[in-house]
């Protein structure tokens, strides 16, 4: 009888520990490379850039890690990276902590000032808003500023529209809630960066507190015109089924959210605290039974997602709304009445650009 090599069966308990092992290296290669790009990307966002410190320190911080990983592998042990890893991590995250949003920055003409709500013991439904934002674009740096105080009559709130702004392909928009009223008056409200004048937005710097969060109030002949007319964007119109009730809670949610932000500033995330995700919060603390869903993320699917929670008035076809609530060539085609006041102006806009919906 022959003799099988010895190495022909090896035990089951040395391969699992040989699986086990390189499971083990796979994940904390992963954790540590992912640790180390975020921490780079964290020091070259909000350490001082002056002198180059920022780029220093980021070098450093990826410098320390491939050392530990060095180390790790020399001595063919995983528990020296976790405990390196761990250290660095928690020295950084520290100094994270002590990042702080700030309200007394150069701010950018269109963010300059933060809406403030002011209720009327005299009358309930009544709600009076500060620094209500009406600017005449001409262009992005040549525009007419006007700030307003404005109230709204709660008990005449008659629809809810979420306008969809594109700017970057189909799936991303920028998001905002337009609150109409039986006066014919309407009120946007739009989660924003509030950026520092000369400052653009980058959507990865909005990952590591380089933008503090505005909520923006405005005329949607301000709001809605200037992604049309000035920036060329294509917006979208959809009026959301909502009762009386649950659009006067979005209203006083909203306008709470804007007082807060006034007296404790956050940080703009792109991906937790941004113009989407915020106005979904908002509806969940209203009682709305709204479920997560990747397409919160990818903004610009948001009508579907709409659709798929029983979110619009209209049971047309999606393809119908979208094309019914293209407002884009209403609004750059709109002309403004010679002799009308400007809140008949405005109003005249917003009955315009809702034509064939």
């Amino acid at each position: 009888m022959s003799r099988m090599p010895r190495n022909h069966l090896m035990p089951v308990s040395s391969k699992w520990q040989t699986w086990c092992m390189a499971g083990a290296w796979l994940l904390v290669t992963a954790l540590g490379l992912l640790c180390a790009a975020w921490g780079c990307m964290a020091l070259l966002a909000q350490a001082p850039q002056r002198y180059n410190i920022a780029a220093a320190l980021a070098l450093v911080w990826g410098f320390a890690w491939l050392i530990l990983f060095g180390y790790g592998a020399l001595q063919r042990r995983v528990l020296p990276i976790l405990a390196g890893g761990l250290a660095l991590m928690l020295g950084l995250l520290i100094w994270w902590g002590t990042i702080d949003p700030q309200s007394d920055r150069e701010w950018a003409a269109d963010v300059a000032r933060l809406v403030a709500i002011e209720s009327d013991k005299h009358q309930p439904d009544v709600v009076h808003l500060r620094n209500v934002r009406n600017f005449t674009w001409r262009s992005d740096s040549d525009f007419t500023p006007r700030w307003e105080d404005r109230s709204y009559d709660l008990s005449k709130l008659s629809s809810v529209d979420v306008a969809l702004s594109y700017w970057m392909g189909p799936a991303i928009a920028h998001t905002l809630v337009s609150f109409g009223f039986t006066d014919g008056q309407h009120v946007v409200f739009s989660i924003e960066i509030r950026k520092q004048q000369h400052e653009q937005f980058d959507a990865l710097a909005g990952f590591f507190k380089q933008y503090e969060m505005a909520l923006v109030a405005a005329d949607e002949r301000d709001i809605l015109s200037v992604r049309t007319n000035v920036r060329g964007e294509q917006v979208h119109l959809y009026q959301v089924n909502m009762t009386q009730d649950s659009m006067r809670d979005l209203f006083m949610a909203y306008a709470r959210q804007a007082s807060q932000l006034a007296f404790a500033p956050r940080f703009y995330n792109t991906l937790t605290a941004n113009c989407t995700t915020i106005v979904w919060q908002l509806a969940r603390r209203i009682g709305q039974a709204l479920p997560t869903d990747w397409r919160l993320l990818a903004s610009g699917y948001l009508p579907e997602y709409l659709r798929d929670v029983g979110g619009l008035a209209s049971m047309q076809p999606l393809e119908l709304l979208r094309a019914q609530g293209n407002i884009t060539q209403r609004a750059q085609t709109w002309q403004a009445p010679a002799h009308d006041t400007d809140a008949e102006r405005s109003a005249d806009f917003s009955r315009h650009i809702r034509q064939g919906m």
